[in-house]
C-alpha cells in the first residue's frame, strides 16, 4: 500500500511543492483538533472524578474537566500553528532570529501558565495531597513549564524528522543511485515511521507499543529494500519462484530471531519481553512483509512494462510528427519558388531580389528552427510576415485583391512548435486567391494572458472539373490537424468553416 501511495499525485505533491505538505500538516492538526474537542465533548466518562471522591472534594465536570481540557486543546493547536508556519519557516531562511527565539520562549511561557492555570481546576484534588496550597501551587506550575519542556522538545524532534524526511525524498533519485539498494518507496516509508513514532511519544503511549513499533517497521523496510535488491531478482530465475522466495525469507527470519531477541531485551529490560518481541517480529514479517514484498515487486515490474510501451507509443508519435514536417516544408519551399519565378517574369530585378532576400530569410527558418521541439512566437510570427509580404509579390499588381494582415508583436517569451500557423495561410493564398475575380485574404493574431487567437479569413473560388486541386484543402490543413493533436492536446480549439463563397479558420491555443 505503501508504494502505491507513494506513486500518487499527492505524494509527488508534497514533495514537489512544499506548500502542498503545509496544507496536509493544517488539515491533519485541525482535523486533530476536532476530533479531540468531539470526544471531549461525547465521553463524559473518563475523567478525574475518583481521584476528587476520595480527596473528599466536589467534583464539577464543566469547571473540573471539560472546560479545562478544551483550553489546553486549544493552545497546543494554535501554538503549533504558530511555530509550524511562522517560526520554523523563519528559522530555516534564517530571518528575524530574535523574534523568532521570542516567539519560542513566550509559547514556553504560555503553555507553561496556561497548563498551570487549568490544572488547578483539572488537579484540583492535588491540595488535599500537599501541606499547603503554596506547594500544590507550585507542584502544579512545576509540572506545567516541565511538560511545556517536552512539549517544545517533542516539536522539534517533529521538525527535525520531517525535513530529515522531505531531504532524503526529494534527493531519493540521487541516493538511490549511489546506494542501489534503497529505493524511493523505502525512503518514504521511513518518513511516515518517523513521524508515527513521533506520534506515539507525544500520546505517551505504553512502552511495549513504542518498543515493538520501533522493531518491527524499520525491520520490515530492511526487509523490503534486501527482497527488491536481491531475494526477489533472485528467486525469479528459479522454477517454483514464490516457492522459493518465501523459504529463503523464512531462513532470514530464523536468523534474526537471536538479534532481534537481544535489541528487545536491551529495549524493555525483560528476557521474556525481549523474546516475545522477536517472535511476534517474525510473525510480522512472514504474514505481511514478505508476501507485500512480491506483490510491490511484481506490480513494479508490470508497471515498468507499460512505461516501455508508452515510450514505445511515444517514439512512433514523434516519427509521425517528423514525416508531417517534411511533409510541410517541401510544400513550401516549391511554392515560393513559383512566386519567384512569377514575379521575375513581371516586374524588374528589384522587386525579385526583395523576394529572394525574404525566400532567405524563410530558408535559413526552416533549415535551423524548425526542427526544433519549441521557437519563440515572435520568430514564428516573423516566419508568417514573410511570407505573405512575398506572397503579396505576385498580388499587388491586381486591385481586385486585398490582402490584409495583422499580427500583434508578441514581447513575452511565449514558445509554440514551429511553422503551426503558417499552414493556414498557405492555404489562403493557394485556394482563395484568383488573379481573374476579386478576392482578398484577412490574417489576425492575437495574443493575451497565455492564449493564442489566430484567425485566417479568405474568399473562395469555384473550381473548374478539370483542375486536380479541385475538393483539396492542401497537405497543411491535415498536418496541422494532427500536429495540434500529438502537441497541444486538450489545450487547443480549432474552428473551420467553409461556404461557396468564404473560408474561414480560428484557433485558439493555451501556450
Amino acid at each position: 500500500m505503501l508504494s502505491l501511495f507513494y506513486k500518487s499525485a499527492t505524494m509527488k505533491d508534497l514533495i514537489i511543492k512544499p506548500t502542498f505538505l503545509n496544507k496536509v500538516e493544517f488539515w491533519a492538526a485541525t482535523t486533530i483538533y476536532v476530533f479531540a474537542v468531539f470526544f471531549l465533548s461525547a465521553n463524559a466518562v473518563n475523567t478525574n472524578r475518583g481521584l476528587f471522591d476520595e480527596a473528599l472534594i466536589r467534583f464539577n465536570y464543566y469547571e473540573n474537566h471539560f472546560l479545562p481540557q478544551l483550553v489546553r486543546y486549544t493552545v497546543l493547536y494554535l501554538v503549533f500553528l504558530l511555530l509550524n508556519y511562522t517560526v520554523v519557516p523563519r528559522l530555516i531562511r534564517k530571518e528575524a532570529l530574535f523574534r523568532s527565539i521570542l516567539l519560542i520562549v513566550a509559547s514556553f511561557l504560555a503553555i507553561g501558565l496556561v497548563f498551570g492555570i487549568v490544572d488547578t481546576y483539572h488537579k484540583a484534588y492535588l491540595f488535599q495531597e500537599y501541606s499547603s496550597q503554596q506547594a500544590t501551587y507550585n507542584a502544579i506550575f512545576q509540572d506545567s513549564f516541565h511538560y511545556a519542556l517536552w512539549l517544545l522538545l517533542m516539536f522539534g524532534f517533529y521538525t527535525i524528522m520531517k525535513y530529515i524526511g522531505l531531504y532524503l525524498l526529494t534527493n531519493s533519485e540521487a541516493i538511490q543511485s549511489r546506494y542501489r539498494i534503497i529505493t524511493r518507496d523505502a525512503l518514504g516509508a521511513f518518513m511516515l515511521w518517523m513521524i508515527s513514532m513521533f506520534l506515539l511519544l507525544l500520546i505517551n503511549a505504553d512502552g511495549a507499543v513504542v518498543v515493538s513499533w520501533g522493531i518491527f517497521v524499520p525491520f520490515a523496510i530492511a526487509f523490503y529494500c534486501y527482497s527488491f535488491y536481491s531475494l526477489i531478482p533472485k528467486a525469479l530465475g528459479k522454477k517454483h519462484a514464490f516457492r522459493s522466495y518465501m523459504f529463503n525469507s523464512f531462513l532470514l527470519m530464523l536468523v534474526s530471531v537471536l538479534p532481534v531477541m537481544l535489541l528487545g531485551m536491551l529495549l524493555i529490560h525483560n528476557a521474556e519481553g525481549g523474546l516475545s518481541i522477536s517472535f511476534m517480529n517474525m510473525a510480522f514479517q512472514l504474514l505481511i512483509t514478505v508476501p507485500l514484498s512480491w506483490v510491490l515487486f511484481k506490480r513494479q515490474m508490470q508497471g515498468n512494462e507499460e512505461l516501455f510501451m508508452l515510450r514505445h507509443e511515444l517514439g512512433q508519435s514523434n516519427a509521425n510528427l517528423d514525416f508531417l514536417r517534411s511533409q510541410i516544408n517541401p510544400h513550401f519551399l516549391f511554392n515560393t519558388l513559383n512566386t519567384l519565378y512569377g514575379t521575375a517574369l513581371q516586374e524588374n530585378s528589384e522587386r525579385t531580389a526583395q523576394g529572394i532576400q525574404m525566400l532567405g530569410d524563410m530558408m535559413r527558418f526552416m533549415l535551423h528552427e524548425n526542427h526544433q521541439q519549441k521557437i519563440l512566437l515572435s520568430r514564428e510570427s516573423e516566419y508568417m510576415r514573410n511570407y505573405i509580404a512575398l506572397q503579396s509579390l505576385r498580388t499587388s499588381t491586381t486591385p481586385d485583391i486585398v490582402i490584409q494582415a495583422k499580427l500583434e508583436d508578441v514581447l513575452d517569451e511565449k514558445f509554440i512548435a514551429p511553422m503551426l500557423l503558417i499552414p493556414f495561410v498557405e492555404n489562403a493564398f493557394k485556394h482563395g486567391i484568383s488573379l481573374k475575380q476579386p478576392s482578398w485574404i484577412r490574417v489576425t493574431l492575437h495574443y493575451e494572458q497565455d492564449k493564442l487567437y489566430f484567425d485566417v479569413y479568405n474568399s473562395t473560388h469555384a473550381k473548374k472539373e478539370q483542375d486536380p486541386e479541385k475538393g483539396k484543402s492542401g497537405v497543411g490543413l491535415e498536418n496541422v490537424r494532427q500536429r495540434l493533436a500529438l502537441l497541444y492536446p486538450d489545450r487547443h480549439e480549432l474552428v473551420i468553416r467553409e461556404t461557396l463563397e468564404e473560408f474561414f479558420v480560428h484557433l485558439t491555443l493555451q501556450l
